[in-house]
């Protein structure tokens, strides 16, 4: 399923597409090592010591 939110903060740079991955199937840390051995890689994005975990590849960041 997806949700579509809006933000309160204006358009300053172009669209961008944010997907939170919440798998249902498999533990959190082992669809992490799925996504890491398909090319993605770990990103900062500013999240601090929040929980979750960034990841990005060549077309989009995925937060878990």
């Amino acid at each position: 399923m997806l949700t579509f939110a809006h933000v309160p903060e204006g358009k300053t740079i172009k669209n961008r597409l944010h997907l939170d991955v919440n798998p249902t199937d498999r533990e959190r840390d082992d669809e992490i090592r799925r996504l890491l051995g398909l090319g993605a890689r770990h990103t900062d994005v500013g999240q601090g010591d929040e929980s979750r975990v960034v990841l990005a590849d060549p077309e989009a960041i995925l937060q878990l």
